[in-house]
């Protein structure tokens, strides 16, 4: 038995997708998801700009989920940095699937909020398995299918030169 260790960067990981039905479905699911956290920040936006200070105050009333007295410390403390936030990188996330570019990232800015909002709103009465999960589950989706890829603007990110210089930005499109 061998045991080869590999850097993981280094090869190619892609999943063949047999026609267009389930390209068209990835690049659907892509811009519902981005129509969701677009929506989301935009409407917070038109409401209280950025002073969205349901948020902070929210957390500040968090102190009995699994993350302890963290949510709470943050309401405190980072209000300055929720208030305007938590709109903005809603608003900017939901743009970004929506126009397919930059899209691994985005959705990695999408799980980070949908993780938060999973474990935070910890009260799981409809269970573990709740519309905060099934949102992460939506957000690893696109990002494990590079769904920029599909019908997005990453395919034609991905051709330019500095892309060609540099694969390893592929890791953030697609």
């Amino acid at each position: 038995m061998s045991y080869q260790s590999s850097n993981p960067l280094v090869g190619e990981v892609e999943f063949a997708l047999d026609g267009p039905w389930a390209t068209y479905w990835i690049a659907f699911l892509r811009v519902v998801t981005g129509w969701w956290f677009f929506h989301a920040g935009f409407t917070k936006l038109l409401t209280d700009g950025l002073a969205f200070s349901y948020g902070p105050a929210y957390m500040q009333q968090m102190s009995g989920t699994v993350l302890g007295g963290i949510p709470v410390w943050m309401g405190n403390n980072l209000a300055w940095l929720i208030a305007p936030g938590v709109p903005l990188f809603e608003t900017l996330i939901g743009l970004a699937l929506i126009a397919g570019a930059l899209t691994r990232l985005a959705a990695f800015g999408g799980v980070i909020f949908m993780s938060l909002f999973w474990i935070g709103n910890a009260g799981f009465g409809h269970g573990v398995v709740n519309s905060d999960l099934m949102g992460l589950l939506l957000f690893m989706t696109v990002i494990v299918f590079a769904a920029g890829r599909y019908y997005g603007l990453d395919a034609l990110i991905e051709q330019t030169a500095l892309v060609k210089q540099h694969p390893k930005l592929r890791y953030l499109l697609g």
